[in-house]
């Protein structure tokens, strides 16, 4: 859980410069969950916008495998972007098509070769997907 709520934060905050390079992101994702990250980084960059505030966490275990020794974790998030939201770099004026809201997100978190833990994947749906 910590890998994943730390990886939220690490984006939030790279997101306030869309610095896609960032080493931070990588310090709690890794796979697909940081191509996507860094993809996104880079769009936004390029397009000249980045982000201000933060995310709401309220992830919870789903599955753990194997359960006497776990190396994945199943996280499901009920996450809220509302307070965090993306601006044009150039001016601050808001995004208008991003108002925010409640998304429900799907993560998968792994125990990787350092001994580290590291969120591998995760699918985000779309604003309303849940209501916790």
């Amino acid at each position: 859980m910590a890998a994943y709520v730390a990886m939220w934060r690490d984006v939030a905050v790279v997101s306030a410069t869309s610095d896609w390079r960032s080493a931070r992101l990588g310090a709690h994702a890794t796979g697909d969950a940081l191509s996507v990250l860094s993809r996104q980084m880079y769009a936004d960059r390029y397009n000249h916008l980045v982000s201000k505030g933060d995310p709401v966490n309220k992830p919870v275990v789903e599955s753990v495998t194997p359960v006497g020794a776990p190396k994945t974790v199943m996280v499901h998030d009920c996450g809220d972007d509302s307070g965090w939201l993306k601006y044009r770099a150039d001016n601050g004026q808001p995004v208008d098509d991003q108002p925010g809201g409640k998304r429900s997100i799907t993560a998968e978190v792994k125990l990787v070769s350092d001994g580290s833990w590291r969120v591998t994947r995760f699918a985000v749906e779309g604003v309303g997907a849940c209501t916790g």
